[in-house]
């Protein structure tokens, strides 16, 4: 049925059961929502795997730990707004929780990103990708405190987004990765899918540099072919009390399973 959102699209619902079995609007697929050709990450070169354990080194059991959950997706595709409406949720059911950022623009490493991303600066682009990874880095120890302590991190952008703008200036999607390695790998990962035309339509678009159309589509691209079977996709086009439930859920099913002794893992390192 169409969706009500005020984002001049027109989307048929999509529940938890619809993308479990693979229901999603596909990127390249002008809004139609319905089969797609399966999920995969293409980039991975044999001998490598998505990401292994950390050794736990608190004197804390795993199973009280917290959820690492990441949104991804386009620019202006609700991601801020979804990751703070959910925090103030599972505060409300007593989940000791934190929204974070990345970029992190408080830091002086994230400084110097805001003032590239506001077209105030020009850098290389292989010195600005390593800025990016570096302003995650700065955060690793942080994060991992705050998850073996109990707190879950709800995180809007990480390693996946500087991997995907990356290669869309044309740099190897391998070569993106190889910093990003070694980072605490996310225990769930919600991809909100819009469409580059829709997120176009949405308000204060074009304001930052990376918000352009074509550079959009590339990014786009590169999503799909990073995201794997794990990912949990939710059509960006709903209306947004029906994206927030459906996060909810996959929200306290993860955060659930991290306390029952899923142990910490980090991204992209090889065997």
């Amino acid at each position: 049925m169409p969706c009500n959102c005020s984002n001049a699209c027109c989307c048929e619902r999509v529940t938890i059961k619809s993308y479990i079995t693979g229901r999603f609007s596909d990127p390249r697929n002008r809004g139609i929502v319905g089969k797609v050709r399966p999920l995969k990450a293409s980039s991975a070169r044999p001998g490598r795997v998505w990401s292994r354990r950390v050794e736990m080194e608190s004197g804390h059991g795993e199973g009280s730990r917290g959820s690492l959950i990441v949104l991804e997706g386009l620019d202006r595709s609700g991601k801020t707004s979804q990751s703070s409406r959910l925090v103030s949720f599972l505060e409300g059911r007593g989940v000791p929780v934190e929204t974070w950022h990345f970029p992190d623009r408080r830091t002086s490493i994230g400084g110097m990103i805001s003032s590239y991303l506001a077209n105030n600066a020009q850098l290389d682009d292989r010195a600005i990708h390593l800025l990016f990874s570096a302003n995650r880095w700065e955060k690793r120890s942080l994060m991992e405190a705050k998850l073996k302590s109990g707190t879950s991190l709800i995180v809007d952008r990480y390693s996946y987004s500087g991997v995907a703008f990356s290669a869309a200036k044309g740099l190897a999607i391998e070569w993106c990765k190889a910093p990003e390695e070694g980072l605490i790998a996310p225990d769930m990962v919600v991809y909100l899918d819009i469409l580059p035309e829709r997120a176009a339509e949405r308000g204060g678009y074009g304001n930052e540099r990376y918000e352009q159309l074509e550079f959009q589509r590339k990014v786009s691209d590169n999503y799909h072919d990073l995201s794997d079977s794990t990912w949990k996709i939710i059509d960006a086009c709903l209306p947004e009390e029906d994206i927030q439930t459906q996060l909810r859920s996959l929200a306290l099913e993860c955060i659930t399973g991290c306390r029952s002794g899923k142990p910490l893992s980090t991204l992209w390192l090889p065997k």
